[in-house]
């Protein structure tokens, strides 16, 4: 969408194991000639370093970017699972997360605004539930978590960070999913990964602008680690 930062992405998995995940930290004002941060999955997803390594790099280069927060792993059926996090907006040092379920919007990982809060019982409700349901349902009960416009106002903290960007759009921005008329959310995707190694990757994409067309897509392979 901008001009010379073309070619990343937000959230992959390859069959490595390498699994990368953004998002944009809320800030009042973009730097305009920052770095692109889509390409700090694609070149984690396509390198050979290990995911703490590769955040240590990207720390040292932080300052190149708007706000982004990044979460790299390498996942694997032959050892431990590897999760670690960035934010070049906090701490100036990556960390490695503990096993736990953690909750990540447009703040620092773990912010509690009131929709990361709300996004995280929902989820946690299907999680619950989950070894009992079928794939299909699980995945269609994960969407309707993702797809949530409940606003949960107040909220200081957002209001706070985005200062006189945010106020036009809060009471939307507000909600897990955002759907305002040139904003919001336009895709929603559900990485499943079981013991075995096996990945269901399903991808739910707006089509032409119009939230009242989608189209789903899921693809399957099994970890080659």
């Amino acid at each position: 969408m901008e001009e010379g930062k073309a070619g990343g992405t937000w959230l992959g998995i390859s069959t490595r194991g390498k699994l990368g995940a953004l998002t944009n930290y809320l800030q009042p004002r973009q730097e305009p000639y920052a770095r692109g941060r889509g390409e700090l999955v694609t070149h984690f997803l396509t390198s050979d370093m290990d995911s703490l390594s590769y955040l240590k790099k990207v720390s040292t280069e932080g300052h190149l970017y708007n706000g982004f927060n990044l979460i790299a792993a390498d996942l694997s059926t032959a050892k431990e699972d590897v999760v670690c996090y960035y934010g070049n907006r906090g701490e100036p040092e990556p960390i490695v997360l503990t096993p736990g379920t953690y909750g990540l919007s447009n703040a620092l990982l773990e912010t509690p605004w009131k929709k990361l809060c709300f996004g995280k019982q929902l989820f946690m409700e299907v999680v619950e539930q989950s070894e009992a349901l079928p794939k299909d349902t699980l995945i269609t009960h994960l969407l309707d978590v993702l797809n949530n416009e409940e606003a949960q106002l107040p909220d200081p903290a957002i209001e706070d960070q985005g200062r006189e960007y945010v106020q036009p759009i809060l009471s939307k921005y507000a909600a897990v999913c955002v759907r305002c008329a040139t904003y919001g959310t336009r895709t929603n995707t559900i990485i499943l990964v079981d013991a075995d190694g096996h990945v269901t990757f399903t991808e739910r994409s707006l089509l032409n602008k119009d939230t009242s067309h989608w189209e789903t897509n899921t693809y399957e392979f099994t970890l080659q680690s």
